[in-house]
């Protein structure tokens, strides 16, 4: 079965499979799967060694050679099946992106708004008339408290213009973290000490007595140090975050920022960049585990050995930004966890698993992780990381029982 033999097989009135192949291709790549020209073309040998009688087979034949990760099922699954079975395909998606409404899929769940961005392009189904209407539909709608409704929409269903608005609002943001004093003084002629060297030193080159020379201590934000989580379940959000650290590294001095997966990567000096999209570019080539497993007793017993003790002096805040599923079942993260917890003056632990009402700590990493922190928060949207900025302003005490934190018990 060669190409014009599927197009001619194709169903009646359609007579276009292939080109209706590269468009579901082209949607998919704009809803961020990674499709090049490379998977069209074998998807279509697929498809003449599969053939496309049965629906089941041309599903799962197409899934075969699009999909490369779990977290990419999900979006595949509702592109398909709307892309493959709406005959009026935009008016349908564009009644999806209306607010609280959902779709009619079989597994009844809430479609992806990056993927209604992309089935909604030009060439992918509607005419040019009726993209207008409905896109005056969807101004209409969409557009009351837009900035309030940004700040509390999940990144993951943000559509890509959203997206894009979100990073920009993250590359303004701070952290204030709260000075603390050290052991060093400074000059104050209101200071509660009395500075007798510098007193002596004042009266030998004066020659007579002066008046007495007081210092206070002197204060310093602590160093900030990040352990963020880039693999394939946090990926969608980690892409989203350098971002934010990108904006906390040039506004601070003192901040240590390591990538992990399956391994250990320092990103500092090149989150240092002053332009945004050179420090990325930088990252995304030192970086070889992008989106692949996580073994975070394994890197934690890396930065525990090699960087601990460069980075954790003077009381360092720490932040672990991971969803805690290990691929290794949790092995080595307690011990890790405890050293990493007693090396630093707070640990916080943003996981954006907690964006569910429902969230409970069943897998064995974060049953290893929870007992070892302090504050235990959400981070999945740009409301969750201003209060993270709210709460490291303030001095917070250390707490142990992160589990209470966590459910708002005092």
């Amino acid at each position: 079965m060669n190409a014009d033999t599927l197009t001619r097989e194709a169903a009646p009135g359609a007579g276009r499979l292939l080109e209706n192949i590269m468009y579901f291709a082209r949607a998919l790549r704009a809803a961020g799967l990674p499709i090049g020209p490379g998977k069209v073309l074998l998807a279509v040998e697929a498809l003449q060694k599969a053939g496309i009688e049965n629906r089941s087979d041309f599903y799962w034949t197409l899934h075969s050679v699009f999909v490369n990760r779990r977290d990419q099922r999900e979006m595949f699954d509702q592109a398909f099946h709307i892309f493959w079975r709406n005959p009026q395909l935009l008016e349908r998606m564009m009644q999806l992106l209306m607010p609280d409404l959902r779709t009619d899929l079989s597994h009844g769940e809430e479609m992806n708004r990056r993927l209604a961005e992309a089935l909604k392009m030009p060439g992918n189904g509607a005419g040019k008339e009726k993209e207008r209407q409905t896109e005056l539909e969807i101004d209409a709608r969409m557009t009351f408290s837009e900035r309030e409704v940004l700040q509390k929409m999940d990144f993951e269903k943000m559509s890509l213009d959203e997206l894009e608005q979100a990073k920009k609002a993250l590359r303004t943001m701070r952290l204030p973290i709260h000075d603390l004093p050290t052991r060093r003084f400074r000059p104050d002629p209101r200071g509660a000490r009395a500075d007798m060297r510098a007193t002596l030193r004042a009266q030998l080159r004066s020659g007579g007595l002066l008046a007495l020379k007081r210092r206070s201590r002197r204060s310093r934000s602590p160093p900030l140090v990040i352990l963020c989580d880039i693999s394939g379940s946090m990926a969608r959000y980690s892409r989203v975050f350098l971002h934010f650290l990108h904006a906390v590294t040039n506004d601070r001095d003192r901040v240590y920022t390591f990538l992990f997966g399956t391994r250990l990567t320092n990103i500092t000096r090149y989150l240092r960049a002053t332009d945004v999209d050179d420090a990325l570019d930088a990252v995304a080539n030192v970086v070889e585990d992008w989106s692949g497993g996580t073994r975070i007793g394994v890197c934690l017993v890396e930065f525990n050995r090699r960087w601990s003790r460069r980075v954790l002096s003077q009381g360092a805040v720490v932040m672990l930004i991971s969803d805690g599923l290990d691929r290794d079942a949790g092995a080595d993260i307690g011990r890790e966890m405890e050293r990493l917890h007693k090396s630093s003056r707070r640990l916080i632990w943003l996981n954006p698993l907690l964006r569910y009402e429902g969230f409970a700590p069943k897998s064995l990493g974060v049953r290893a992780i929870l007992p070892h922190v302090d504050e235990f928060r959400p981070v999945h949207s740009l409301e969750s990381l201003e209060a993270l900025g709210v709460a490291l302003s303030k001095p917070g005490p250390r707490r142990l029982d992160a589990a209470a934190s966590w459910r708002g018990v005092e």
